[in-house]
Formats: structure tokens, sequence, C-alpha cells
């Protein structure tokens, strides 16, 4: 964790915390809660399908959660790796992702953890994988750097039940960044930039998206795994303080089958110490990129189609890639993976020298997963000094997945993505895999309105 994770400043802690000023070993989960008046700790987890999973830790017993965990019924929790007769998964906090939320209860904090199993890291969490991912990217002597874009819709369900905007008023056919939406939604947005500027996360924008009832909201780039548990935090956030003002936050890639889907982009950057890995001013191609950086497109792109299976996790999020046109006119879901400068028509666009932006992932998406899998993918690149060649126009032959199901396969039969996914123990990639099928099959068992209509009265 950074400092500004840990920032005094921002959690208000006493700069010794009791100890002589000699003394530098970090404060306790008990020092952290105490300094922040905080009183109740939610120990959370992530299972594999992004669902955040929590007990509830009165600071009296925050001792015993730094030292022996909290445990839980791990099948009972989901996408996890368990049947019923495995032992507890035990949770245990990385206390540098202590994060007070008193602006959601008062006396309230969270705090990041890794399930366990007998002592012994489970391989099937999604943060486990993750440190994983970023420690074989610090064997080649790189640290990696990720921003994310945190997109979502605000909903509400009419008499009905039928799922609408929740500003009823939010209807023009181009309302991306219109102001007046904005202002109308002014209390939710302001609430949660002021929550992450009370954490030092740096928001530096709130805006209407493309979608009517669509927002955004950004904070700076951090390393990895900063970042991921930022987003799951931001998501949880998110998603109680809509609900205080009547409102759900979903994430959900198209909950509108008309208006644009919800993505989550990732911007990546490496690092070599405090050298940025990225930028080449001699660049031949125009775009300011070393080798490396190219053979890192390189990698992702070749993965490309496997990667969708966790960027792009579930049956909806193929009817927001396979979308053709939207209310606004435009979809900005890349169908090829291509890659090019500053363009949003492309799976990986390179804004500046010192990042590139993946845009096949979506709100769906597991951040640790995510991120795991990408990380891996560039550096499979960098490993055969991949050439991406040069920028493209946005057309090409490497389509992504239809559907689930197609992503399923193509991850299934890429063995640098399935190694990421087992890179803490074996299994996990069979596991994911057999689930979104499952998934899969659900859905297409499932007779739809549309079929009713086609086919009621058709033969």
């Amino acid at each position: 964790m950074t400092l500004e994770a840990t920032d005094t400043s921002v959690l208000c802690l006493p700069s010794t915390n009791g100890r002589s000023p000699e003394t530098t070993e970090p404060p306790t989960l008990t020092e952290l809660a105490r300094a922040t008046d905080t009183r109740f700790i939610l120990a959370v987890f992530t299972t594999l399908s992004g669902k955040p999973c929590a007990k509830l830790v009165p600071v009296e017993s925050a001792d015993e959660l730094q030292s022996d965990g909290v445990g839980f019924a791990g099948y009972a929790a989901g996408a996890i790796g368990q049947v019923p007769k495995d032992p507890d998964l035990v949770a245990l906090p990385d206390l540098s992702s202590f994060t007070p939320i008193p602006f959601i209860r008062d006396g309230l904090a969270l705090v990041h953890c890794d399930p366990h199993v007998e002592g012994k890291p489970w391989p099937f969490a999604p943060r486990i994988i993750l440190e994983k991912a970023l420690a074989a990217a610090a064997e080649k002597g790189l640290t990696v750097k990720v921003g994310a874009e945190i997109e979502y819709f605000l909903v509400q369900r009419d008499q009905e039940g039928a799922l609408r905007t929740a500003d009823l008023l939010d209807t023009s056919r181009q309302p991306c960044y219109d102001a007046r939406d904005v202002t109308r939604m002014y209390e939710h947005l302001t609430s949660i930039s002021s929550a992450m500027n009370t954490l030092g996360w740096g928001n530096y924008a709130n805006d209407h998206e493309d979608g009517n009832g669509q927002f955004e909201q950004n904070f700076r780039y951090d390393e990895a795994l900063v970042t991921a548990d930022r987003v799951m935090t931001l998501r949880y956030l998110i998603s109680v303080l809509a609900e205080q003002r009547g409102m759900t936050a979903t994430f959900m890639p198209k909950p509108f089958a008309d208006r644009t889907g919800t993505g989550m982009h990732l911007h990546m950057s490496l690092w070599n110490g405090d050298r940025a890995a990225f930028p080449d001013a001699g660049d031949p191609r125009g775009l300011g990129l070393s080798d490396l950086a190219y053979s890192f497109i390189g990698g992702i792109l070749d993965h490309a189609c496997a990667l969708q299976g966790v960027l792009a996790p579930t049956v909806n999020s193929y009817k927001r890639t396979g979308a053709t046109a939207t209310t606004s006119g435009a979809t900005w879901s890349p169908r090829h993976a291509t890659y090019g400068g500053n363009d949003r028509t492309h799976y990986l666009r390179v804004p500046d020298s010192h990042r590139v932006e993946l845009r096949g992932g979506d709100g769906a998406a597991n951040p640790y997963l995510a991120i795991a899998a990408t990380v891996a993918a560039g550096l499979d690149g960098i490993d055969r000094h991949l050439d991406p060649g040069d920028p493209g126009d946005g057309v090409a032959s490497d389509a992504l997945p239809m559907t689930l199901l197609h992503a399923m396969d193509a991850l299934a039969g890429d063995p640098v993505v399935t190694a990421a996914l087992d890179a803490a123990g074996p299994g996990v990639a069979e596991y994911f895999t057999s689930l979104k099928r499952e998934e899969f099959f659900q859905w297409h068992s499932t007779v739809t309105p549309w079929e009713i209509d086609n086919y009621l009265t058709a033969f």
C-alpha cells in the first residue's frame, strides 16, 4: 500500500501511536480503529463472481481479527471454490487496506482480507490471484500501476416492476456530460466524491455518461492491488449511498437494450522503480512508446479473446460488446482486438505515452481477476517480444467472443490466462469456466418474452 492510503493526515492517526519516535513498527488494527473512532470493522473478502462478503467485527475484537482472522462457511458465500463439507475460510486482514467509512455508518470501517484455509492462502480467492500476478511482474523488476473508470446506472422500479431511470427527467437523446442531469444528482455524486477525497483517493471527476441514468466517478491511479481494493470499496460505497436515497446503483453491463452499456476501463502502466517503463520519445510509430510497451500491448491483444472471459464475465456482458447501435448513436464497446492512439473505438487505446487503456472490461468484471489476467497476458507478450504491428484503424479480423460461452471456450484454451487464474493453486480456471458455462446454459434454457412474441403464433 502506498503512503497515500495510510497517510496519518487522512486517518487522523497520532504520529507515533504511543511509541518512541525511533519506532517504525506499523500501527495495529486496534490502533488504527481507535485513532479513527472506529467501533465496528467490516472484514471483507471478494468471491470469484465479484461479490463482497463480510463479517462485522467490534473494535474490542480487532486484535483477534488481526492475529486469527475471522471464519466463513465458504460454500455459503458463493463462488469461492468450496463445497459444504470443506473447512472454514479464514479471512486475514491486510492492514494497509484499512478504510474508515463513517459516511456509511458512524464508527464504521472496512478492511480487505485474504482468505486462508487451514493456514494456507486459498487459491480461489481473487485477491490472492492478483497478488501472484504482481509477484510475477516484480520478479521481472516491474511494478504495475492501474487506474479504473467506474461506471454505473442509477435506477428504480416502477409500479409494474419495470426498470426505469431513477431521474425521470433524464430523457434526452444525448445525455452525456449534460450539466442539468449532473446537477439533479448533485447530492448523490458529491457524497461519493467527498467520501473518496476524505480517504485520500484523489477523486478528480464525476460526470454523466452516454446512457440516460448512467454516471462515472474517477479516482487517481495507484499500485494495482490498491486500485483493485478501491474498486471493490467504491462499488460498495456507491451502492449503499444510492440505496439511502431510494435508488439502486447497478454495475450490470447492459441493463437497457437501447442504451450504452457500462464499462470498467483499466488504465495500465509498468514501472521500473520510480521510472515509467512505457515512454520512449524516439518511437517511430508515433505513440511515444517503448519496445517493452509494444510487447505488453502485443501480449494483451494475443490473449484478448480469453481475457474477455474475465473482463466480461456474464451473459449480459455480450449484449454490451455485441451491441450495434444505441439511442446516442455509439456503443463505445470494442468488438475487435485492435489498438491505436487516442481513439476510443479500439480495444486498447493509447491516450499518452505513459499508459494504455483496456476498454474490453465491463461493470461485472472482478477487478482482481481482470487485472491479474491482463498482467499475465502483457508479461507473456514481453517474454515473447511480441510485436502488435502498427497502430490500427479500427478494422481487424480478430473478433472478440460473441457470447459468454465463446469466451469460456477461448479462456479454457489459453494456457497463459488459465495459468494466471491457477497461479495460487490448480483448478481455479476449470472451476471458473464451469460456473460460467452453467450460467450461460441457465440463461439459454429460460424462455424469454422475445421468444413468446416471435414464436407463439408463427407456425
